[in-house]
């Protein structure tokens, strides 16, 4: 399997920019890329990654998905002069164009390009490209929302031209919907598609109805284009993490694709004055791991949107440090989502249903009420209602700009804080040391009496002193974890039941705050679980006699088994 992560970047796109004053194109600057660049110069992860040179993208790659009279009119801005750039751009929505725009755009064109050949040649496992403009708003013969060349777009195409993919799955968690993207595959099956964005009941821009969780493909292309429509603002890592873990990674593994392509907007994260959403950074680094189990790890990110530019360029190094396999930090804030989130995620279940074996067997009936309906009149204030971007001023932006860095700077102080050096710990028995990678921390000399208290409350008498030491030997673990001197732990034990009994004692006793213990096969735990700090899941052989509980949930494996087999694979299995 290949390793590494690619870095694909060209300071020369830069050099696309405004000439004139435009409300709606003002936010889109040459510092959109610099400040990322700088930002992995800061956490010094550019020297992590192998460096990948940009190219410019050919006529014939750019017309996988555009006309030839487009490019031609993309191409004759080269020589224009301000007033005719200022005419051309007036003929798109919200699109301005420069005498380097065609240069950057078919370098954002090429890095994307280079980036899907160095993962799919297996010169590296996944990478970024960093580029301007962004791309998935433009269409065949039309650039729009800063947008000229549809770069993640074309890279699907091109990755089906060249390698022969048929399944190719598009992420875009862009705070807008990237039409361009769907109009391109909306009939195609071998392209699954999708998008969250902010919506407000089409009052948000683009404003089209096709952006509504009922628009899913078109002919062959049904239940290949998935949209999750935010009805409000102020989402935020509970509901894009509810999104992935009930619609997209369910329906993605049945996919089952070969390519990850990552639209990667970060104007759905904090601060941002497009989208005024809450997700913080290390959002980004969770999702695109999630996405990392996918296509054996074969990603490309690619970026698109984003505008606040200390919001979007941690976001940035976050997913870039996920793709480069650091630890993933600490999520932040409540871990419920918002009721208009559920009730958007539950419409997308139910307008999937039909097409994906995993949402056949659930109840998922479509919410026809919505919660902020009633609410569009006093939002009116916060949403849009024609096809003009919210500009920055409209929503406070220095007052907000402020607020916003002020919470980073102490926030990723906080999730960046120092990774203990070592980053597993592990209790086994000598004849296995061998066998372990060196950088794998071994337990050395423990005493019984700093466990003395845990340990007291259970019959350990009678037990032989090699099922005592490896006893202890996991408690040494887990002590490691919750002291953050390493990240993660494995135990052998020859009394499973017990040690776990133990282990979560132990946690209680060290106000470790909550717990998830998954046990696979038969237990006999002995601990109260009536507190709600502990959520206790048993995946047995036998059929449990306990009636379950909220905390305390037992499971039968041939069941399950056989439940996520039908699903996956045979639903007639299934009575």
């Amino acid at each position: 399997m290949a390793a590494g992560t690619a870095l694909v970047y060209d300071g020369e796109m830069i050099n696309h920019k405004l000439l004139w004053e435009d409300e709606a194109c003002k936010i889109e600057v040459p510092e959109r890329l610099s400040s990322c660049y700088g930002r992995l110069q800061h956490y010094n992860l550019i020297e992590r990654c192998i460096s990948v040179s940009a190219r410019e993208g050919t006529e014939s790659e750019i017309m996988l998905i555009h006309s030839m009279d487009y490019v031609e009119i993309v191409k004759s801005t080269e020589k224009m002069e301000k007033g005719e750039l200022q005419k051309v751009s007036a003929e798109y929505d919200a699109v301005y164009f420069h005498q380097t725009t065609y240069r950057c755009a078919k370098l954002a064109v090429g890095a994307t390009l280079q980036l899907v050949d160095a993962v799919l040649s297996g010169k590296t496992r996944n990478g970024l490209t960093l580029i301007r403009p962004p791309g998935h708003h433009s269409q065949r013969s039309a650039a729009n929302g800063f947008c000229i060349f549809n770069n993640v777009a074309i890279a699907a195409k091109y990755a089906q031209r060249k390698y022969g993919l048929q399944r190719i799955l598009i992420v875009d968690w862009d705070v807008h919907h990237g039409q361009g993207i769907q109009y391109a595959f909306d009939d195609d099956p071998s392209v699954l598609y999708f998008s969250w964005h902010r919506f407000e009941h089409q009052k948000f821009w683009p404003c089209l109805s096709e952006s509504n969780y009922d628009a899913v493909g078109q002919g062959k292309g049904r239940g290949f284009t998935i949209n999750v429509p935010w009805n409000q603002i102020g989402m935020g890592n509970s509901d894009y993490l509810a999104a992935f873990l009930h619609v997209l990674l369910p329906i993605a593994f049945e996919f089952d694709p070969e390519l990850v392509l990552i639209s990667a907007g970060y104007d759905s994260g904090i601060g941002d004055p497009e989208g005024q959403m809450k997700a913080t950074p290390e959002c980004f680094s969770h999702l695109t791991h999630f996405l990392m189990n996918l296509a054996n790890g074969k990603l490309c990110a690619v970026l698109e949107g984003g505008y606040h530019l200390w919001s979007l360029s941690e976001s940035v190094c976050m997913t870039l440090k996920a793709l480069l396999g650091d630890p993933l930090p600490p999520l932040s804030g409540e871990m419920m989502p918002c009721l208009s989130a559920k009730e958007s995620i539950q419409n997308v279940r139910a307008a999937h249903k039909p097409y994906w074996k995993c949402l056949t067997y659930e109840d998922v009936t479509p919410v026809q009420d919505l919660s902020t309906v009633s609410c569009q009149a006093e939002e009116a204030e916060v949403t849009q209602t024609n096809v003009e971007f919210l500009s920055p001023q409209e929503v406070g932006d220095v007052n907000e700009v402020i607020e916003t860095d002020r919470f980073l700077e102490t926030h990723m102080k906080s999730v960046l804080s120092l990774k203990p050096p070592i980053k597993t710990a592990a209790a086994v028995d000598d004849s296995g040391l061998h066998l372990l990678p060196p950088t794998v921390h071994i337990p050395k000399g423990l005493d019984m009496k700093e466990f003395e208290t845990t340990i007291s409350a259970f019959d350990v008498k009678n037990m032989k002193e090699e099922a005592l030491k490896s006893l202890l030997n996991m408690l040494a673990v887990l002590n490691k974890i919750i002291k953050k001197e390493v990240i993660n732990g494995l135990a052998i034990s020859s009394t499973p039941s017990l040690s776990s009994a133990i282990a979560l004692a132990h946690c209680r006793n060290l106000k470790v705050q909550k717990v998830l213990c998954v046990f696979v096969g038969d237990m006999d735990i002995k601990i109260e679980l009536d507190d709600d700090k502990v959520l206790l899941i048993n995946i047995c052989a036998k059929h449990s006699e306990q009636v379950n509980t909220k905390h305390n949930i037992s499971l039968n494996w041939k069941e399950v088994s056989v439940a996520f087999y039908g699903l996956f694979y045979d639903p007639s299995m299934i009575q």
